[in-house]
């Protein structure tokens, strides 16, 4: 459902049938303790991009999941989208920088659901996405190619990995 209110949203619904078929999901669970203390904040999770296609997130009440905003300071949010789906909508989306910080008492337990390309996917922006206003930003890919490359160097020291391994 979230796929395809996206892919309308940039009026490439036709793909629907293609996404669906050319991916798998992964069920991920994640707790993340909190410091026991009031005043200091735990870092729960690292500041990151993912590199899914699509993730969904359900946590319990406690929350903690924050994105990087333009001016570099942190907001709670609930959701954010990955890198390999930035290439394939041509940048109309942008994937921030998130992390996930701990205060108080409480475990957050998070379940993540995760749509990722099938072996021997390309991940290409759709020819609709690509004009003279929005040039293509991003050479295609193959996803296990991508994540061999998250797990570098170059990919570490890069906010979002997908400029050095296929900006144009």
């Amino acid at each position: 459902m979230v796929r395809r209110k996206v892919l309308e949203s940039l009026g490439v619904e036709k793909y629907f049938d293609q996404q669906t078929e050319t991916t798998k999901c992964l069920l991920r669970v994640m707790k993340f303790k909190g410091p026991h203390t009031k005043d200091n904040m735990k870092l729960g999770l690292v500041p990151h991009t993912d590199k899914e296609f699509i993730t969904i997130l359900y946590h319990n009440h406690v929350s903690g999941l924050e994105v990087q905003i333009k001016d570099g300071t942190w907001t709670c949010v609930e959701h954010n989208l990955p890198d390999p789906f930035i290439a394939w909508t041509n940048g109309r989306y942008h994937s921030p920088l998130h992390q996930v910080m701990m205060t108080g008492d409480e475990t957050r337990h998070t379940v993540g659901m995760s749509s990722i390309p099938k072996g021997g996917y390309t991940i290409k922006a759709p020819d609709e996405l690509v004009d003279e206003e929005h040039p293509l930003l991003f050479r295609p890919f193959h996803f296990e190619e991508f994540r061999k490359f998250y797990a570098t160097e170059a990919c570490n020291s890069a906010y979002s990995p997908l400029s050095p391994y296929c900006g144009l």
